[in-house]
């Protein structure tokens, strides 16, 4: 038997050769989420980083009304600041047609903003349990075919009546092949999702900052009056 890839292939057994086809599909989802979520994230940055500067010269003017028609404009409805801010502004609106006091109004537009990023983080995490799953069961799909390459190793054995390595070297080659493969495709579904995870947490650090600014604001400009 000759150990390049092409003739370890076609020794395989059909179940050897369906988990690979398996962990390919797997690799190839992890491979797709990743570039998704990250342009993806990469447009929440870039919206937020070209609104950031408009929001702040409106909300120190008191135009909010003008703020939120700002936060709503199509350009920016991938923005984690946009959609915090937005939140805190009608939220406190709101309050105010309903007569609340400024403590109540205050309190309705932190919760405001609190269920914008929490929707949000939602949207971000979009993918990251697929990334999990992939990472967690890629290196037992594998095992399936370290199975089948022991079974084919036995049989070569039975079928030969020695155990030489000529015999049980189809299997045995199946059986690391399969089992590399599982592992290789759960490593680097693993770094996409801490990769994804720890930009996650980054912009939820940053949604919590601009929710407590967004509060501070209409805090200091009821104090102005």
């Amino acid at each position: 038997m000759q150990f390049d890839l092409v003739s370890m292939w076609k020794s395989m057994s059909p179940l050897a050769k369906g988990v690979g086809f398996i962990l390919i599909f797997l690799s190839i989802i992890s491979l797709y989420m990743f570039i998704e979520r990250m342009l993806s994230y990469s447009r929440a940055k870039k919206q937020s980083k070209a609104i950031a500067p408009k929001l702040a010269d409106l909300l120190k003017n008191g135009q909010m009304k003008e703020a939120l028609a700002l936060c709503s404009k199509k350009e920016y409805k991938g923005s984690h600041l946009a959609r915090v801010t937005a939140a805190g502004i009608t939220a406190l609106l709101e309050g105010k047609e309903a007569n609340l006091n400024f403590s109540e109004q205050i309190e309705t537009a932190q919760r405001g903003c609190d269920r914008a990023a929490s929707i949000f983080n939602q949207e971000l995490r979009k993918g990251l349990a697929i990334l999990a799953t992939i990472a967690t069961s890629s290196p037992f799909i594998g095992l399936f075919g370290t199975i089948s390459g022991i079974i084919n190793a036995f049989r070569g054995m039975a079928l030969t009546g020695s155990g030489g390595i000529g015999a049980v070297a189809s299997g045995i080659a199946e059986a690391l092949i399969t089992t590399a493969f599982g592992i290789a495709v759960a490593i680097i579904a693993l770094w996409f999702y801490n990769i994804l995870n720890s930009r996650v947490e980054i912009y939820d650090a940053e949604m919590a900052n601009t929710s407590s600014q967004v509060v501070d604001f209409f805090i200091r400009r009821q104090q102005a009056k």
